[in-house]
């Protein structure tokens, strides 16, 4: 059997398809600290906050992934940032491969399919940073190592490059 090589940092954002400029904007920002970090942007690859993290990561020259919900491009037509589109035609379980695909999930506000990727990303051990995100604690009031909170888009990835095995979160990390 042939060795695979390492591939580098890989990090899912996830988030609403129709969001307001305040997120928007969040999520343009996260896109390109990713791109900085020099980390593969994975999000499902439509609108909203999607779309405005794969314009940053783009504009800050990185690479988007796109793993959308229908067969094809008449389907469901990639945003305009997304380097490469994978179809799935599975609809919303096309969340699963979204957050498997990161080493680290990263939460722009969202809804309800956010929430769902938000817990198959803890449900298989993949960490999640919420950033104007969801508010969550488990039910028996415990800690959940694989669950962060940020305040800004750069504490975000670097939150999400240090519970992937990555760089240390620092103010200079994203």
């Amino acid at each position: 059997m042939a060795s695979m090589s390492h591939r580098g940092l890989q990090i899912a954002v996830v988030g609403a398809g129709v969001c307001d400029r305040d997120l928007e904007s969040l999520a343009y920002e996260v896109g390109g600290a990713i791109a900085r970090a020099g980390a593969l942007l994975v999000c499902g690859g439509r609108e909203g906050v999607m779309a405005a993290a794969c314009a940053g990561a783009r504009e800050a020259g990185g690479l988007t992934l796109g793993i959308l919900p229908g067969a094809d491009g008449d389907d469901s037509a990639p945003n305009p940032d997304v380097a490469i589109a994978v179809f799935t035609g599975f609809g919303q379980g096309r969340n699963l491969p979204v957050v498997l695909s990161g080493d680290a999930v990263i939460a722009v506000g969202g809804g309800w399919g956010t929430l769902s990727e938000i817990a198959l990303a803890l449900k298989h051990g993949r960490p999640v940073v919420l950033l104007r995100s969801w508010a969550l604690r488990r039910p028996d009031g415990a800690a959940e190592p694989l669950l962060r909170v940020a305040s800004s888009a750069a504490e975000a990835v670097a939150l999400a490059r240090e519970l992937a095995g990555g760089a240390p979160a620092g103010p200079e990390s994203a």
